[in-house]
């Protein structure tokens, strides 16, 4: 059963007009074969015309569209043969909201990183709602340096409301491990490509965030907060979380605006939720692509730019 936001209630209007043709057709033979096609027609145009103007707050509904694909099924898609996933951080334990293996992407070997959120309740309890604790970013950390070793490129993928902010997280070092992770990844000696599939928000996303490419999907959100939080300091409520959404600039074309990633990976038509599998074609593309350029940089010059882009990033003022 598909699942609409309030918005798309247009295109749900349409498609139950088509499965009442469709019920009539079996029941009374009728020739129903060219209302159904100007309905498919009426459905596109007004699919295009909704997702040509979405709000900054419609946009971060549609990354969190629970038909939305996650981590797992991108790298299923991706990577050819068997991917082998790697467990725990050599400290604490495995985090289930994190994870990472290798795999081959067009022939490739590539280290994937990801946050992992779940489809289902039970899923959503296992992986912690896509909020990976300390032992989780240094599982991260501790791939990474695997792909440096053995000289393979990185690949991570960003969906995550925030890192955990239990009271054990905080015990077990939740600022240092995210802030180990932007120090040693500004200096890996290989590409690191990262991706926002989903939600980007704060430190969460950060510890996996720092990338010789820095890109987003089309109807992704990258903030250091998410405007329900926004709007619960600075209002002490979420009413005004549309107002925060806008205010944040937390959308693909801001952040690429005031250049704070480097490009935007467009989705199908209705989001990726609409088509996963054309949502993953295109992701991989994008990906080959940026490897095949990154691979022609020298480690030097890889690692001195990354360092510039970001130290390019704001205004400092003494």
């Amino acid at each position: 059963m598909e699942t609409y936001l309030d918005f798309e209630s247009p295109i749900k209007d349409l498609r139950a007009q088509i499965e009442k043709l469709r019920d009539s057709e079996k029941k009374n033979g009728l020739d129903v074969h060219t209302a159904i096609e100007d309905l498919e027609r009426a459905i596109k145009e007004k699919t295009t015309e909704i997702y040509q103007n979405l709000t900054p707050w419609q946009r971060v509904l549609v990354s969190r569209h629970p038909d939305r694909p996650y981590t797992l099924e991108y790298i299923e898609y991706l990577t050819e043969g068997t991917w082998l996933e790697q467990h725990g951080d050599r400290n604490v334990k495995d985090d289930k909201a994190m994870i990472g293996g290798f795999g081959f992407i067009n022939g490739q070997s590539v280290m994937l990183i990801g946050q992992q959120k779940g489809k289902n309740t039970k899923m959503r309890s296992y992986r912690n709602f896509g909020m990976a604790n300390p032992e989780g970013y240094r599982k991260a950390l501790r791939l990474m340096k695997l792909a440096e070793k053995f000289n393979k490129p990185i690949v991570t993928f960003i969906d995550t409301p925030g890192a955990f902010p239990g009271l054990e997280a905080e015990e077990r070092g939740q600022g240092e491990a995210i802030a180990r992770n932007l120090f040693e990844m500004m200096r890996l000696k290989v590409p690191v490509i990262c991706i926002i599939i989903g939600e980007g928000a704060s430190g969460g996303a950060l510890g996996i965030g720092i990338g010789d490419r820095v890109v987003m999907l089309e109807n992704t959100w990258y903030s250091v907060i998410s405007p329900e939080s926004c709007s619960t300091i600075l209002w002490r409520n979420t009413d005004h979380k549309m107002e925060a959404a806008s205010a944040l600039k937390l959308t693909a074309e801001d952040m690429l605006k005031n250049k704070l990633i480097d490009g935007i990976i467009r989705e199908p038509l209705g989001g990726a939720h609409a088509n996963s599998e054309e949502a993953a074609e295109i992701l991989k593309s994008s990906i080959v692509q940026m490897l095949n350029e990154l691979k022609e940089v020298p480690t030097n010059e890889l690692v001195s730019q990354r360092i510039d882009k970001f130290c390019a990033m704001g205004v400092v003022q003494s």
